[in-house]
């Protein structure tokens, strides 16, 4: 503000704003300045959600593709990605609760998210499939009707096995997911293309396959909470950034040999 005097009463008015502020209003215009003061952003991510967020042997540091472009985010904002890992179905829960100020795990964009959170810029694009069996009878997701199927709860792929009406079998995640496909405790999973084809060129004996594929792509980004708008407009540049150097291309070949990022 460029004046320089003030009235009392101004003066009370700016006070009592500045005090609402501090007593749990929308604290959105600090985020950023919060977390470039700590040098760290708090990242939640689940750290089994391979070839996102996993690791690659026991007591490895995280990798993945969501793993590697947090990282090259949190350079471009002059902090350290401090990553805090947690199943899928706690991790929204974990941002509200603000145990961490960002989720990196392929989270994707839907109506229902964006009316509570803020979504980055997306930085991966991809297609839900059904996976199930070789011998399975199943052959799109319309079969999927009263066939048992295991999903994580709150995802978008959970959501869609229940408006095909599936019996959902609730799950931590892929990993638990495809044990249960192979085990033949489920009939069918629904995930996303990327994961499953990562999945199967790894074991290619696991007696599984893609049996369907959506015909829309759906595309993943980083979720924010409401009040971190000037957070989520700095990691937006950064992405921004990113793709102009060709960085999120580069990240995109080194795991899925093509270009996911768009």
């Amino acid at each position: 503000m460029n004046r320089r005097h003030f009235t009392a009463l101004g003066l009370a008015s700016i006070t009592s704003l500045a005090l609402a502020a501090c007593s749990g209003g929308d604290s959105g215009t600090s985020s950023l300045e919060t977390v470039k003061s700590a040098g760290s952003i708090k990242v939640g991510t689940e750290g089994t959600y391979k070839p996102f967020t996993f690791h690659a042997q026991a007591g490895a540091p995280l990798s993945g593709y969501d793993i590697d472009v947090m990282n090259a985010v949190a350079e471009k904002l002059g902090v350290k990605a401090d990553y805090q890992e947690t199943q899928w179905d706690a991790i929204f829960a974990g941002l509200d609760a603000k145990r961490f100020d960002i989720i990196a795990n392929q989270v994707g964009v839907n109506a229902e998210r964006e009316a509570k959170y803020l979504f980055s810029t997306p930085y991966a694009v991809s297609r839900g499939v059904v996976v199930a069996k070789a011998d399975s009878s199943i052959k799109s997701f319309d079969d999927l009707k009263g066939k048992k199927v295991a999903q994580s709860a709150t995802s978008n792929f959970g959501k869609q096995a229940k408006e095909k009406g599936a019996l959902i079998t609730p799950v931590e995640g892929w990993a638990q997911s495809v044990e249960l496909v192979k085990q033949g405790r489920v009939e069918a999973t629904i995930n996303d293309k990327l994961t499953v084809l990562d999945y199967l060129k790894s074991n290619p004996n696991a007696g599984i396959k893609i049996v369907a594929e959506d015909a829309t792509a759906s595309k993943s980004a980083l979720l924010l909470r409401k009040d971190s708008a000037d957070l989520r407009d700095a990691v937006n540049k950064a992405l921004a950034e990113l793709e102009k150097a060709g960085t999120l291309t580069e990240l995109s070949k080194k795991y899925f040999g093509a270009d996911v990022s768009k």
